[in-house]
């Protein structure tokens, strides 16, 4: 998700503490969530984690989709990112599929 880090250089320095800050704590969110998950002890607790960092990549998409509608940043610039947070969401999916 550096690629996310580095296309919001390109929003505005007055979203530096609005959507800016809101974006970068969603990407933070998801590693932080399945580390923390993976360190429970329990699938279910990991499960459960994973579900958080889930829901912290839709938040993530639906922050970018409003930065592309506030015509911040382009589709083609997002693009890419949607492509691996469905993908990441897929993998994460099928993990939790075979920890149940």
């Amino acid at each position: 998700m550096k690629t996310v880090y580095r296309i919001l250089k390109q929003l505005p320095k007055e979203e530096l503490y609005g959507l800016t800050s809101q974006i970068r704590r969603a990407v933070v969110s998801v590693p932080a969530n399945i580390a923390e998950g993976a360190g429970r002890g329990s699938d279910r607790d990991f499960c459960h984690f994973l579900d958080i960092a889930r829901g912290s990549l839709f938040e993530l998409e639906t922050l970018l989709i409003l930065s592309n509608d506030l015509e911040f940043l382009s589709e083609n610039e997002l693009s890419p990112v949607f492509d691996s947070i469905n993908e990441i969401i897929r993998m994460m999916i099928s993990f939790q599929k075979r920890l149940v």
